[in-house]
C-alpha cells in the first residue's frame, strides 16, 4: 500500500540517536510524520547524538537562522591517544602518558575561551570544489585548508578523572568539536581525541525539549502533531508586525508599504488575521517582503488576475 503523504508545517526538536546519519534520520521522522516536505539543520555526525530541528514545510523557508546560531554540546574526551580522525572512528596514531593535573587543565582550557582560530579537519562535510573534505581523505588525498576564526562562548570542565575529560562548550557557527578536543590535547602534551558528543541546544532550542525516536513511535498521530513547534518559534526574538487584508495583499504583489513601526532596520514576522504569514526588511520607513507562505502568495496571485 502506497504511503499518503501530506503538508505539514512546522518545527521537531528531534533527538538523534546513535550510529544513524542525519539525513537518515531525517527521512525517518518524515516518513513517521507522513510530511509532503521536510530538512533539517545542523548535521551531525553518525556517533553525535541529539538535538536535530526538523523542519516540516514552509519551516525550511525560515530556517537559515539556526544554521548561523551558537551551538551547545557535552564532549568526552580520551587523553593520551590521538587517532587518524580526530575522533573514536579512527586508528589510534599515537599514545603519550597523561600526565597532566587540575590545575594544568584548568590553565589549558582558559586559553580556548573566547576568539580562537581552527584548522577544518579533513574528515568533515566542508566543500572544496564542491566536493566534501571526507570524500577526498577515503582517496588519500589531503587538501590544504585555512584557519577559521570561531568563538568559544563558554567552555566548562564536568569532570576530570584519568584519561578521559567531560567539558560543555557553548561555541559560534563553524566550531569542530573534534578539533577542539585535539587541540586541547596537543596543548596538554599528551593528545586526545573525542570518544563521545552530545548536542543539548541551538539558539533557543533546548534538547530537553525534544523528543526521541520511542517517544514518537509510541504517540498517536494527534500526539506527535502536537510536538511541532510553530513556525515563528524559529524566530523568537524577531519584532512581530501586525497588518491588515489590504498591507498584505500589495506585499505579496512585491509592493512596499510605506509605514512608521517605530522598529529598527531589519527582520520582521509578519502576521495577519490569521496568524503568521512571513517575514519582511524594514529599511527606514519602508517595508518589503522577505519569505512569504506560499498560501499568501497563491492568493495575492488570484486576486491580481480576478
Amino acid at each position: 500500500m502506497a504511503r499518503t503523504y501530506r503538508p505539514l508545517d512546522g518545527v521537531l526538536l528531534f533527538d538523534k540517536p546513535l550510529e544513524i546519519s542525519s539525513n537518515d534520520a531525517l527521512q525517518k521522522v518524515r516518513r513517521l510524520f507522513q510530511a509532503e516536505k521536510a530538512g533539517h539543520t545542523g548535521t551531525l555526525d553518525p556517533l553525535a547524538t541529539g538535538l536535530l530541528p526538523i523542519c516540516f514545510g514552509e519551516a525550511t523557508k525560515f530556517s537559515s537562522a539556526l544554521l548561523d546560531a551558537d551551538k551547545t554540546y557535552r564532549a568526552l574526551l580520551r587523553l593520551g591517544q590521538t587517532t587518524s580522525t580526530g575522533d573514536a572512528e579512527g586508528e589510534i596514531t599515537a599514545e603519550h602518558p597523561v600526565e597532566a593535573g587540575q590545575a594544568e587543565v584548568d590553565a589549558v582550557l582558559a586559553r580556548f575561551r573566547g576568539e580562537t582560530q581552527q584548522l577544518p579537519p579533513m574528515h568533515s562535510a566542508l566543500k572544496h570544489q564542491g566536493k566534501p573534505l571526507y570524500e577526498y581523505i577515503r582517496k588519500g588525498e589531503t587538501i590544504e585548508r585555512e584557519l577559521r576564526n570561531v568563538v568559544i562562548h563558554e567552555l566548562v570542565l564536568n569532570s576530570f578523572s584519568g584519561n578521559e575529560m567531560d567539558i560543555t562548550v557553548r561555541c559560534s557557527k563553524g566550531t569542530y568539536i573534534r578539533t577542539l578536543a585535539e587541540d586541547i590535547g596537543a596543548a596538554l602534551g599528551c593528545g586526545a581525541h573525542l570518544i563521545g558528543l552530545r548536542r543539548t541546544a541551538i539558539a533557543h532550542f533546548d534538547l530537553r525539549d525534544g523528543y526521541n525516536w520511542q517517544q514518537l513511535e509510541a504517540m498517536t498521530g494527534a500526539e506527535r502533531d502536537a510536538c511541532v513547534l510553530p513556525l515563528d518559534s524559529l524566530m523568537p526574538d524577531t519584532p512581530k508586525l501586525q497588518l491588515d487584508a489590504v498591507q498584505i495583499k500589495r506585499l505579496a504583489q512585491g509592493q512596499r508599504l510605506g509605514l512608521d513601526t517605530g522598529f529598527p532596520d531589519g527582520k520582521v514576522c509578519l502576521y495577519g488575521p490569521q496568524g503568521f504569514i512571513g517575514t519582511g526588511l524594514l529599511l527606514g520607513r519602508r517595508l518589503a517582503p522577505e519569505r512569504l507562505l506560499s498560501e499568501v502568495a497563491k492568493q495575492a496571485a488570484k486576486l491580481a488576475v480576478s
